[in-house]
C-alpha cells in the first residue's frame, strides 16, 4: 500500500468486472492476503491522530480540566479514579456522534467520513426499535421529531458529567496509602441512565453505537456507590470498577470458542499496516495464495495469544493481591489491546481499545492489589447483583442470539456474527439513494479527496469487503445462498450487508441484527421494489451449544422466502471462494410457490407467498 495512493489492484478494473461472482471473490481473497483492504497509509495516520489526540489526548485533558489532577503530571493519568470516569463518559460521546469506531473509510463512511449524527439529528431518516417495535411506544421505522429531541437530550447528558467540576474525596475516606482522588458527582450520571435506555427503546441502533452495554454500567455504579462516606465505600467502587472491565474481557475469551475466530485472525492480521511484509501476513495461512485455511501460527494466535490471555489474564487480575502479578497483567493486557488496535480492524474500534488497554494500567498499576481487591470487598454479597446484571446479556446472547446483539453478548470481534449480503438488480441500488439522509458508497468513492476513484475502481474496491466476508466462516454460508438461489447472480449489484446498513442507518459494528428482515421491509415501505429486484441472504450467529447457524433468504417485495440452517463445520472446510460449491444447505420452512434459481414474478401475490 502507498501513503497517499491504495495499493495496486491484483488486475484491472475492468477486466475484474468482467469476472464471475466466485472468481471475483477468489482474486480479491487472494489478494487481501498481502494488502489487506489496501487503505493508504495516510488515512491510518489521520486514525492515529484521532486515537491518541481526540480522544486520549483531549480525554485527559478534560480530566484534568475538571478535577484536581494536573495534566503535565502523567503519574495522575492513572493514580486517580476520575480519568476511569471521564474518559468513559468521553469515548461515549465520541462513539454516539460518529468519531470512534464507526468512523471513515475502514467503516464504509468514504466521503463524508461521519455517519451517526449526521441520521440521527435528522428527522425522516430510518431508525431501528428493539424487537420489531413490541414494547409499546417504540413502533414504526422512521425518525419523528420526538426521536431527534431525545438524541439531542442524550448528547447533552453525556456533555454534563464530562463538564461537571469532581468532587475530591476526603482523605479519612480514602485507604492508607491511596494518593489525592476525585470522582464526578454521582447525580450527574442520571440523565444519560434515563435518557439512553429511552432512546435505545427508539433506536437500538443508538443506543449500541455508544457501546451503552459497557459505559452505562461505569456510568450505574458510579451514580449508585460514588457517594463516598468510608474508606471501604471508595474500596468497593474501585474493585466494581474491575469487574465491570473483567466481564467484558473474558466474555470476549469466551465468544472466541469454537471455529470462528482462527478464521478471524488471518484477515485482520493481513490488514494491519504495522506487519512487517508479506512472509509474516502469509505465515497465518496454510498456503497462501491457494490454501487460505488458517495456519497454526493463526490458531495459536487466536486461541492462545487470544482466548486464553482474555480469560486468564482478567481472572488473575481480579483474584491477585500481589503487585508484581497486577503490573505484569496489566501490561499484557496494554500489549493486547495495542496488538489489535495495530491490525486496523474493519469497524475500527480504535478508541474503544485504546480505552481498554490504558484503564488496565489506571486499575491495577494505580491502585494496590493488595487493598483493592474482590477480598476486600466489605459486602461480599455486593457481587451478586453486580454479576447479575453484567452477565445477564452475555449469558442470554450466547444461547440466544436472536434475542440479543453480539455487543450485550461480549462478542466482540469473535467471527460469531450475524451478517448478511445484499444482491440487486440493476438500477436498484442508485434507488437506495432515495432514501432520506443516504448516499451509496460506490457515489462518495467516486467524490473521494483527494483522489476520486473512477467508477469501476470504486466497484472493485467495494467488493474488497465482499472478499473479506467471503474469509469469515459465515461467508461460506452467505455466498453459498447466493449461488444456490440466484440464477442471475453474475448480472446483480452485490454488497456486503453491513456497508450497505452504513449508508442506511449511518452505523454499524458487525451486528447483522441492524441489516434484517426488518431494515429491508423499511427499504421496501419507501422505495416498492418488484419481486427479485432486492435478494438479501442473512445468517444468524451460531449459539454457543448448537453446531448451526440459522438463514433466511429475504426478497424485499415478498419478505423471507426461505429459513434453514448450515453445519459451521461445512462453512470453515470451504475456501472463501467455494470451489467446490455451496456447502449444504438444510431448508426447514419455503414460503408457498418458492423455488431456487427461478425469476421471480410479478404478479400481485398473497402475503408470505412467492410466485415464480
Amino acid at each position: 500500500m502507498g501513503f497517499v495512493k491504495p495499493s495496486p489492484q491484483p488486475v484491472e478494473p475492468t477486466v475484474f468486472l468482467r469476472l464471475p461472482l466466485r472468481e471475483r471473490v477468489r482474486v480479491l481473497s487472494t489478494h487481501w492476503v498481502d494488502e489487506g483492504f489496501g487503505t493508504p497509509r495516510a488515512l491510518h495516520i489521520v486514525y492515529i491522530v484521532k486515537m491518541l489526540g481526540l480522544y486520549f489526548g483531549v480525554g485527559i485533558w478534560i480530566a484534568s480540566a475538571t478535577s484536581g489532577i494536573e495534566f503535565t503530571d502523567v503519574g495522575g493519568w492513572y493514580r486517580n479514579i476520575v480519568v476511569y470516569q471521564k474518559l468513559a463518559v468521553w469515548l461515549m460521546l465520541l462513539e454516539v456522534i460518529g468519531l470512534g469506531g464507526a468512523f471513515g473509510p475502514l467503516c464504509g463512511h468514504f466521503r463524508p467520513m461521519i455517519g451517526n449524527i449526521r441520521y440521527w439529528i435528522r428527522p425522516g431518516t430510518l431508525r431501528m426499535a428493539p424487537w420489531g417495535g413490541r414494547v409499546p411506544f417504540t413502533g414504526g421505522d422512521e425518525r419523528t421529531w420526538f426521536d431527534v429531541a431525545l438524541f439531542a437530550g442524550v448528547l447533552a447528558a453525556l456533555v454534563h458529567p464530562l463538564a461537571a467540576q469532581a468532587e475530591p474525596v476526603p482523605s479519612e475516606f480514602l485507604p492508607a496509602g491511596t494518593g489525592p482522588q476525585d470522582i464526578v458527582p454521582p447525580h450527574c450520571f442520571l440523565p444519560v441512565l434515563v435518557l439512553m435506555p429511552l432512546m435505545g427503546l427508539r433506536d437500538k441502533v443508538v443506543f449500541l453505537a455508544g457501546r451503552s452495554e459497557q459505559y452505562l454500567p461505569i456510568m450505574l455504579f458510579s451514580a449508585l456507590m460514588g457517594s463516598i462516606g468510608g474508606a471501604a465505600d471508595f474500596v468497593d467502587l474501585v474493585v466494581v470498577f474491575k469487574i465491570v472491565i473483567c466481564v467484558v474481557w473474558i466474555g470476549a475469551g469466551v465468544s472466541k470458542f469454537g471455529a470462528h475466530f482462527e478464521h478471524v485472525v488471518p484477515p485482520m492480521v493481513s490488514n494491519s499496516p504495522a506487519v512487517p511484509g508479506r512472509a509474516v501476513k502469509r505465515l497465518h495461512y496454510r498456503d497462501a495464495p491457494d490454501d487460505l485455511h488458517p495456519s497454526r501460527v493463526a490458531w495459536f494466535m487466536a486461541h492462545i495469544g487470544g482466548t486464553a490471555v482474555e480469560i486468564i489474564v482478567p481472572i488473575t487480575l481480579l483474584l491477585t493481591t500481589d503487585p508484581t502479578v497486577a503490573l505484569t497483567g496489566a501490561l499484557c493486557m496494554l500489549a493486547f489491546h495495542v496488538f489489535i488496535a495495530s491490525t486496523f480492524p474493519i469497524a475500527v474500534p480504535l478508541e474503544w481499545n485504546v480505552f481498554f488497554g490504558f484503564i488496565a494500567i489506571v486499575l491495577w498499576v494505580g491502585f494496590d492489589p493488595g487493598t483493592y481487591t474482590v477480598w476486600n470487598l466489605t459486602e461480599p454479597i455486593l457481587l451478586v447483583p453486580v454479576l447479575a446484571l453484567l452477565l445477564f446479556g452475555p449469558v442470554l446472547g450466547n444461547l440466544r442470539p436472536d434475542l440479543v446483539s453480539f455487543l450485550p453478548s461480549m462478542r466482540q470481534y469473535a467471527g460469531n456474527w450475524a451478517a448478511s449480503v445484499w444482491a440487486m438488480r440493476p438500477g436498484v441500488e442508485e434507488r437506495l439513494n432515495e432514501l432520506p439522509g443516504v448516499e451509496n458508497q460506490i457515489d462518495q468513492l467516486q467524490r473521494m479527496i483527494p483522489t476520486p476513484y473512477e467508477r469501476d475502481d470504486a466497484e472493485m474496491t467495494l467488493q474488497k469487503a465482499l472478499a473479506w466476508r467471503s474469509m469469515h466462516s459465515q461467508g461460506r454460508g452467505l455466498f453459498s445462498l447466493l449461488y444456490a438461489h440466484l440464477a442471475d447472480i453474475e448480472t446483480r449489484t452485490v454488497r456486503e450487508g453491513e456497508f450497505v446498513c452504513n449508508a442506511l442507518l449511518g452505523f454499524n459494528f458487525g451486528d447483522g441484527h441492524m441489516h434484517d428482515a426488518r431494515l429491508v421491509a423499511a427499504v421496501q415501505k419507501r422505495l416498492c421494489l418488484e419481486p427479485g429486484d432486492l435478494v438479501v441472504v442473512w445468517a444468524e450467529s451460531q449459539p454457543i451449544h448448537r453446531r448451526t447457524q440459522r438463514y433466511q433468504v429475504i426478497d424485499a417485495a415478498l419478505g423471507v422466502v426461505e429459513r434453514g440452517t448450515w453445519k459451521v463445520a461445512d462453512c470453515v472446510a470451504e475456501q472463501p471462494w467455494l470451489p467446490n460449491g455451496p456447502v449444504p444447505l438444510n431448508a426447514t420452512w419455503t414460503a408457498d410457490g418458492y423455488h431456487r434459481r427461478q425469476t421471480l414474478g410479478t404478479t400481485p401475490n398473497r402475503p408470505g407467498e412467492t410466485l415464480v
